[in-house]
């Protein structure tokens, strides 16, 4: 454990990139081989919009990084945040109770506030727009998106009281752990269960990709699953009864065209049934 902290310490911005960058091509390759779905779209089209909005996330993230910095040394060196709080513990319990409380605040909280706050919910409705969710979909944030996700990332920091090598490390299994949950992949049903008792699994998270409620609005976490079995937000439903998607936006030109896309938060909505 103490490798890893001090790696994550003083990871280099490349190495970040380069893992982020290496996630997308081991799950696309995986997804190509063993297809949840035979999705019916041009991957390399859906895959350059995906990737742009992932662009924008990193460049969102690496401008604002000096507020996690200082964040993290301010709340270190006062002594304040939960993981300060508490009783001496072993390095690898505090990495764990660290990553479970900044997965609740920097994933599922935000993400459910997403969801509950219309205006919030103009920008994270791009993410659900996309009809062929594979691992590109997962950082299929916009721009302004970006930028709440990061206050809310910044604000677990400050809460749990986390030095940078544990945001670090945090920030790097969140990436590889949206890659994984939104991979195109079909794994064996009872290795996606068991998985989904500890980790979001695919299917589990393919859920909260069906185009209507209440599924939407059902599963919310990123890398722990226990948040949504605790708050009640876990939900199932068979894999062939999943369509993508947010009905709202339905059509090509409203969920595959960049330019809509980041219009979609200014634009005059629709009062759907289901949302």
């Amino acid at each position: 454990m103490n490798e890893i902290t001090a790696y994550f310490s003083t990871i280099p911005s490349s190495n970040r990139s380069l893992i982020l960058v290496s996630g997308i091509a081991v799950f696309w390759l995986i997804e190509n081989a063993f297809p949840l779905f035979n999705l019916k779209y041009k991957k390399w089209q859906h895959a350059s919009i995906n990737i742009f909005l992932t662009l924008t996330t990193i460049v969102v993230n690496f401008t604002l990084a000096f507020i996690l910095l200082q964040s993290a040394d301010w709340a270190f060196d006062n002594q304040f945040g939960i993981l300060q709080w508490l009783p001496q513990m072993s390095l690898w319990l505090y990495a764990l109770v660290g990553l479970l409380l900044l997965d609740l605040i920097g994933a599922y909280l935000v993400h459910l506030v997403e969801h509950k706050i219309k205006l919030l919910w103009r920008f994270h409705l791009i993410h659900h727009t996309d009809v062929w969710v594979d691992t590109t979909s997962a950082n299929r944030h916009h721009p302004g998106e970006s930028l709440i996700r990061f206050a809310f990332t910044t604000l677990g920091v400050l809460i749990v009281g986390s030095p940078m090598w544990l945001v670090f490390l945090y920030q790097t299994l969140s990436v590889i752990a949206t890659q994984f949950n939104h991979a195109n992949i079909d794994l064996p049903k009872k290795w996606d269960t068991v998985l989904s008792y500890f980790i979001v699994s695919p299917n589990m998270h393919k859920v909260h990709h069906h185009y209507k409620l209440p599924y939407t609005d059902s599963n919310y976490g990123n890398i722990f699953s226990i948040w949504d079995r605790m708050f009640g937000t876990f939900k199932t439903l068979p894999k062939e009864d999943i369509i993508y998607g947010v009905d709202t936006h339905m059509k090509v030109e409203e969920h595959n065209h960049l330019q809509n896309l980041l219009k979609i938060p200014f634009q005059k909505h629709r009062s759907p049934e289901n949302l």
